[in-house]
Order: C-alpha cells, then sequence, then structure tokens
C-alpha cells in the first residue's frame, strides 16, 4: 500500500504550492548599498562590484530616486573622501560626503530611509576602524579612544538627516556611546542598527576596493569575529541589545544563516543581514561564466535569508531583485 501522504500533492499546482509557501520575500525588505564620493557628474562602474558604482551626490540622487520608484524603502549609505588622515576626521565633518548624501537625499528623495553605516575605515588612512596606538613596533586599534570617535560621527550624521544610524566598526561599548552622543543631541527618537556579529570575514574584498579600505597594515581580526565562534555572536548581540540597539546585524549572510537563525530564536527585535560583496561578486562571475542562472540564484539566496529570520536584507541584489518581487 502506497503511503497516504504525498507532499508532491501541493507541490504540483503552481497557485497552490504559492499559497502555502512558508516564508515570503518582499520589495520591503531590501536595502540598497550606495558610494558616494566627491565631485559632479561622477558615475565610475566599480571593477570588483560589477552594476555597483562610485556615485557623486548629483547622481547618487537620481539613483536614489530610482530605487525608491522600485519599491525600496533604504539604502546603506557609505561615502569615500577626497582625503583621509589618521583619525578619520572626515566622518565627522559636517561637509563631510556622507553628510552631504545623506541632506541632498532627504531633501529631494524624502520617501527613502537612508541609513548611516558608521565606522572609521574609508576615513582613516591605515584603513582601520578606530584610532590606532603603537607601542614600539606593535600597533592596534585603542577601543576606548575610538568610541569619542564614533559617537561624534553619530551626531554630524543625525544632524544631516540621517534615518538610521547603522555602527559597523566592532568596537566594545560603541552602541553605548552613541546611543548617549543621540540622546545629548536632541535625537533620542534615532534609532541604531547595530553591525552586532561582523565577522572576519574573507568575503569583504570587492567592497574593500569600492571603499579603499583595506587595512595597510595587519588585519582585522582583534576586533571583528573569529568565523568559528557562534557562541560569542549571540553575547555579542546580546551585549548590543542591551546597550540599546533597536535593530541586529549579522554580516556576512549565507556563511553565517545558523547565527541569523540562533539570533532569531533568541531576540525578539528585528534583525538583518548584509549579504555582502563578496557574495554578490562569486554570483554574478559564476553568472557570466554560464555556470549558473543568475535570477534563480539571486532569489534562492534572498529567500534563504529570508528564512533564516532576516527581516532587512542588505544585497547589492535588492535592484533586480525588487523588479521580480511583490
Amino acid at each position: 500500500m502506497f503511503p497516504v501522504h504525498r507532499p508532491r500533492r501541493i507541490r504540483q499546482n503552481p497557485q497552490l504550492r504559492a499559497m502555502v509557501r512558508e516564508h515570503r520575500l518582499t520589495r520591503a525588505a531590501l536595502v540598497q548599498p550606495l558610494f558616494a564620493v566627491p565631485g559632479r557628474g561622477v558615475r565610475r562602474e566599480i571593477s570588483s562590484l560589477a552594476g555597483q558604482h562610485h556615485l557623486s551626490v548629483d547622481l547618487l540622487v537620481e539613483e536614489a530616486r530610482a530605487i525608491a520608484d522600485a519599491g525600496i524603502p533604504a539604502v546603506l549609505l557609505f561615502g569615500i573622501p577626497e582625503s583621509k588622515d589618521e583619525q578619520g576626521s572626515g566622518a565627522w565633518d559636517a561637509q563631510g560626503i556622507v553628510q552631504q548624501a545623506t541632506r541632498a537625499l532627504k531633501r529631494e528623495v524624502p520617501q527613502l530611509q537612508v541609513i548611516a553605516d558608521l565606522c572609521l575605515c574609508e576615513y582613516t588612512s591605515h584603513g582601520h576602524c578606530g584610532i590606532v596606538t603603537r607601542r614600539g613596533d606593535t600597533a592596534q586599534v585603542d577601543n576606548d579612544a575610538t568610541l569619542a570617535l564614533l559617537a561624534r560621527t553619530a551626531a554630524s550624521q543625525a544632524e544631516a538627516g540621517a534615518d538610521v544610524i547603522a555602527p559597523s566598526d566592532m568596537m566594545d561599548g560603541r552602541v553605548a556611546a552613541i546611543r548617549r552622543a543621540l540622546d545629548a543631541a536632541g535625537h533620542p527618537e534615532l534609532p541604531i542598527l547595530s553591525y552586532a556579529a561582523k565577522f572576519a570575514s574573507a568575503f569583504y574584498g570587492p567592497f574593500r576596493d569600492a571603499a579603499g579600505s583595506a587595512p595597510a597594515f595587519g588585519d582585522r581580526a582583534g576586533y571583528q569575529m573569529d568565523p568559528a565562534n557562534a557562541r560569542e555572536a549571540l553575547r555579542e548581540m546580546e551585549l548590543d541589545y542591551e546597550e540599546g540597539a533597536d535593530l541586529l546585524m549579522v554580516k556576512p549572510a549565507l556563511p553565517y544563516l545558523d547565527i541569523l537563525r540562533a539570533a532569531r530564536e533568541r531576540f525578539e527585535v528585528p534583525l538583518a543581514a548584509y549579504q555582502v560583496s563578496g557574495e554578490y561578486a562569486q554570483l554574478i562571475a559564476a553568472a557570466r561564466a554560464g555556470w549558473l542562472d543568475l535570477e534563480r540564484a539571486m532569489l534562492e539566496t534572498l529567500t534563504a535569508i529570508r528564512r533564516a529570520g532576516a527581516d532587512v536584507i542588505i544585497t547589492y541584489f535588492a535592484r533586480p531583485a525588487a523588479k521580480l518581487l511583490p
């Protein structure tokens, strides 16, 4: 006797299959990263991130309009300054590139949420995410000295009109320092999206090329997380939550879906996941080689991230995915 249960009964009918689908991917969950650069009329493709561009503020506004028209609710804004220094002072400059871009976006495309990435690596001459101190031949990032600069940057980004502040530096205590700075500056309502579990990943290469933020010496393993550690990731997320983070992020996404699932089971706050530059670039490269169907692979990976527990998905695929989603 054949088994009573035949799961294929439901799967054979496309309409029924759609009706019982457990997890739904929508445009409302997507965030598009953007790279702002100085100048006018600049639209320069990033060689390691096909389809992504360095954009001057005037053309970034045009891109943002198209993103909003596509039904994508938010952008994650990065800035590449004209000059860099040891402290990364361009990060908190009122006329800095992110501040200029934020003001323009909120003026011209007010319906679009601007999430300001908060880190010093794009602005420091050494490429690290904080103040570097040296003792003889040893150099390391000074956690506590960096906190004051992160807080100053957060206040500057808030003053420019950012809708969400997203610290990505992985300094201990940064969420509390930023929360205090925002509250003191008159922005108690401004949410913090913390890169809470950010791993020292091999998948950041194309982004570092795009942002010019590769470390001039050493690496970031002293402050970004060990890829082998799951319990520590949840502890990091717990600490950021206790310090006042309103949303928590796992980065990268696909290699850490187990962390995302564990976080979904533990935390009630919204969760974000960042499908990072290397994840994007490898799918583009494989598709160009004829090894996979890019559209199907794109949607499959985004659905996996959603299924694992992400409420918000930051992805370079936001615009092409939006064309296919409700």
